[in-house]
């Protein structure tokens, strides 16, 4: 018997059967286009398994609330013909099987927590730095939620002095995802991240930033292990200059160890790399199996 594990993006789903473990033995890709079409190509790739339980980690905003009439629901989502989708149930009916829900960044902490750079801590956080800014928080062994699901990724932070640019967030402006998402950096700049990887002052600022959100988030939660992922994050300088930044915000107020001494150790790259979301999706899976 395998479990099932959906990584739902904006752009892409990514499927894939694996075990209690986190290995993970076969995996699909394809676009996200319509909802009917999507489903149809998860539905037809799980036929050919029999699964004990199946784990969704998807884009949101979407209703955690198991008490609320659409729980299990992808709700007011930007993304064309998603809105008031009801992902869990259109699974369920099909396949009868426990099911695990949750947001794309939450199923990537999760997976972290499992078999990644957290193994064997308490609490993390996993900040996820592309299209958006998203981040996921694990306290006392708890994925944290709330009246919906936390949105740190739009925090408002204090600008640096020298920058002038508006924000690209259509909602906020200049929140943390207006001022250092990959779309941020695009308009700002007028090029891609990827085309920028040699100017300095590009990533002095993106740390800046960063950094200043992530001295909030352990002001706000002491989390044991903080990972950065995403397709900005990839930029080998950011991470240095990331712990540098956190380490200016906090200014020697939190007195540890692990953060005076062993920074490199603290704030980290994803130890599943590229595949913390679907493993994340295979743990929430192996959750809704032992619930």
């Amino acid at each position: 018997m395998y479990l099932g594990a959906i990584e739902a993006g904006g752009t892409k789903f990514v499927c894939a059967i694996g075990d209690r473990e986190g290995n993970i033995y076969e995996r699909i890709q394809f676009p996200t286009t319509m909802p009917e079409e999507t489903m149809q190509r998860v539905i037809d790739f799980f036929n050919n398994y029999s699964l004990e339980a199946i784990g969704i980690g998807t884009f949101g905003p979407v209703d955690l609330n198991r008490e609320s009439e659409t729980y299990g629901y992808i709700t007011n989502t930007p993304k064309p013909y998603w809105s008031k989708f009801d992902f869990v149930g259109t699974i369920q009916q099909r396949f009868h099987i426990p099911v695990g829900f949750d947001t794309d960044v939450n199923a990537a902490t999760l997976g972290e927590m499992f078999w990644g750079r957290a193994k064997g801590k308490n609490s993390c956080i996993y900040m996820t730095v592309g299209t958006g800014i998203g981040v996921g928080a694990i306290v006392e062994g708890r994925l944290v939620h709330g009246l919906l699901h936390p949105e740190m990724g739009h925090i408002f932070i204090g600008r640096h002095p020298d920058d002038t640019f508006a924000g690209s967030c259509p909602f906020h402006g200049d929140c943390l995802e207006g001022l250092a998402s990959g779309p941020a950096i695009e308009k700002r700049w007028g090029r891609r991240g990827a085309d920028l990887s040699r100017q300095n002052e590009v990533w002095e600022l993106e740390a800046f930033y960063l950094g200043q959100a992530i001295a909030q988030y352990i002001l706000i939660l002491s989390p044991e292990q903080v990972i950065v992922g995403g397709g900005v994050a990839k930029q080998p300088t950011l991470l240095p200059l990331i712990r540098y930044h956190v380490l200016s915000h906090l200014n020697g107020y939190v007195q540890h160890e692990v953060i005076l001494e062993h920074m490199d150790e603290y704030i980290t790259s994803p130890g599943l790399g590229d595949d913390s979301g679907i493993c994340g999706a295979l743990a929430l899976a192996k959750q809704a199996l032992l619930e």
